[in-house]
């Protein structure tokens, strides 16, 4: 879910931001245009009024008018001058509709006249609001006109009329259409921009917000230089005319954050419709996941209680459902293993006594035939002591009971003495012949190596007159060993039934289970480094030749498991 959340969620902010920028520079862009619009026009107007005011302050034709009216006496000559002013008067109001109420005020007598529309109430320009103040000129507004004609907000100005000996003003308002779409509010109901006007000092003349902006207040803007901020629930925005006084549009901020609402609830909505897809794609992951991994968890730790029932539950996901099938049954063959492993320590055990009981009996065999040799010693019997003795050291070295580890002297020591035992058994002669290399002698070698061989020639290879030969010579290559006779030999289906010890065959020839020891025992001492190698021809006799490394040491583990404890072998089956 974090995954797939928190880049929305940073696009999000992203957006957000972006958005929110966008919408306050288009905002805020769109009052600042609008505002200098209105300021814009209500400029033009002052200016319009200014320019009449002016014209008639300064003007020949009104002034003179004014002047000879205040000057006559004769009833019937005021009134033609009184009616020629208004006429003048309206003339300059008709030719410019931007003008409204225009008159003449006397503020020493507080009176007016030539006014061109009826005057609502007392006029007082002193309770108007005052915009701006020059020596000649003074700018009011916006206020309520004193048009009896009309009910609207005008700007209005009062100018210095130049007359000798007069102290008399020309008071101007703006027309009934001037000013309709800047400060007329009941006008303008479906806008919530208003409108405030500040004197040059940032005092508030006129407020269309009084709640919040009071009129006769200041400002709260602390920097005249800038040009827009937040006061007062309000967004505001200020242009400033070149007479120095400013023109303020204000705008709830609510209605400027209406559009980034909208916005936020457009992207929350989305938001949480992405929420509810992330959340129906996590709880997919969990169910296609994690449940079938959490499954192979508990396969797994079940691996090493082999007493509980297993396990038949699937996840209804093919790939899962098989390797769970592959799980369990690895876990079957695993238990089916420590059952075999069990079996087979406990047959180990057995072994060991079993072995414990094989070695009293040799043990009591050759202390019986140590007392026959002596016996015969005493009764000077030297044949049967000569082969007794024989007999003894020659179970002894094969029994293994001066070592397991053996060297190529001890075996020609035992393999003489198994000959001896052998002239005396069989009634024919034989001519053994044994050569061996002194530096050999040392050597390491596996235990009841050459006996088998040696037995195997005697057995199948010699007769009368028969011959022997033995030789043990250290090469570069390695060490090689020759058993050679001069028997009837073998052919080639013989010894190829010989040499390949897998088959029924090679146990049928006379001389398969001395050749398969032999071959074991290499094999577990020398692995692939020895060589055995058979040589015969029929009616000449056979060459057994062995070459093992001569440096490679003889393992104790590979012999005690290749070296079987057995009787001395017999002439029918070596």
């Amino acid at each position: 879910m974090i995954s797939c959340l928190a880049p929305f969620v940073c696009l999000g902010l992203i957006s957000f931001y972006t958005i929110d920028s966008i919408i306050g520079n288009k905002v805020e862009g769109a009052l600042q245009s609008n505002l200098k619009q209105d300021l814009m026009t209500l400029e033009n107007t002052l200016n319009n009024l200014s320019h009449v005011s002016q014209q008639l302050a300064y003007g020949g034709g009104t002034n003179r008018l004014i002047e000879q009216l205040e000057l006559e006496e004769e009833p019937y000559e005021r009134l033609r001058l009184n009616n020629e002013i208004r006429n003048e008067l309206n003339n300059i109001t008709f030719s410019n509709p931007n003008i409204g109420l225009l008159m003449y005020y006397d503020p020493e007598e507080r009176l007016y006249e030539f006014e061109n529309f009826r005057i609502r109430g007392d006029f007082n320009p002193e309770k108007l609001p005052l915009m701006a103040e020059y020596p000649e000129i003074s700018y009011y507004g916006p206020h309520l006109s004193y048009n009896g004609s009309i009910n609207q907000y005008v700007f209005s100005i009062m100018r210095k009329v130049n007359l000798p000996d007069q102290n008399l003003y020309l008071y101007i308002e703006s027309g009934r259409n001037a000013l309709k779409t800047l400060f007329a509010p009941q006008n303008r109901k479906e806008s919530s921009r208003r409108l405030l006007l500040l004197e040059n000092a940032g005092r508030i003349a006129f407020s269309e917000v009084p709640a919040a902006f009071a009129e006769q207040g200041m400002f709260p803007n602390p920097d005249p230089a800038t040009q827009s901020g937040n006061a007062g629930g309000y967004f505001w925005n200020k242009e400033t005319s070149n007479q120095g006084w400013s023109l303020v549009s204000v705008i709830p901020e609510n209605e400027i954050n209406q559009e980034r609402n909208r916005w936020l609830i457009q992207i929350s909505g989305i938001f949480l419709l992405f929420l509810i897809l992330a959340v129906f794609v996590a709880w997919l992951l969990w169910k296609m996941v994690y449940r079938p991994l959490d499954k192979f968890h508990k396969e797994i730790k079940s691996l090493i209680h082999s007493d509980k029932r297993e396990r038949e539950e699937l996840t209804h996901i093919p790939e899962f459902d098989y390797l769970l099938y592959q799980t369990r049954s690895m876990k079957r063959k695993i238990w089916a293993l420590y059952d075999e492993i069990e079996q087979k320590e406990k047959r180990r055990a057995d072994l060991e006594v079993e072995k414990l009981l094989y070695q009293i009996n040799p043990h009591f065999l050759m202390n019986t035939l140590d007392t026959v040799h002596w016996l015969a010693l005493m009764n000077g019997q030297k044949e049967i002591d000569k082969l007794v003795l024989s007999l003894n050291k020659l179970l002894f070295y094969n029994l293994g009971k001066m070592g397991e580890t053996s060297t190529i002297g001890d075996e020609i020591e035992a393999l003489k003495e198994y000959l001896q035992l052998q002239q005396i058994r069989y009634d024919f002669q034989f001519d053994v012949d044994i050569d061996v290399d002194e530096k050999s002698l040392g050597l390491s070698s596996p235990r009841f190596l050459l006996q088998p061989m040696v037995e195997n020639a005697l057995y199948h290879g010699v007769s009368d007159d028969g011959y022997i030969y033995v030789g043990v010579a250290l090469q570069e290559e390695g060490l090689q060993i020759t058993i050679q006779d001069n028997g009837a030999g073998m052919s080639r289906e013989m010894i190829d039934q010989l040499m390949d010890e897998d088959t029924e065959d090679s146990h049928k020839i006379g001389m398969g289970i001395g050749m398969k020891y032999v071959k074991r025992i290499l094999r577990a001492n020398y692995g692939e480094e020895a060589r055995l190698h058979i040589r015969s021809e029929l009616g000449k006799g056979t060459v057994v030749t062995l070459r093992l490394p001569a440096t490679a040491p003889v393992h104790a583990s590979a012999i005690a498991s290749a070296t079987p404890l057995m009787p001395a072998t017999g002439g029918e089956q070596p």
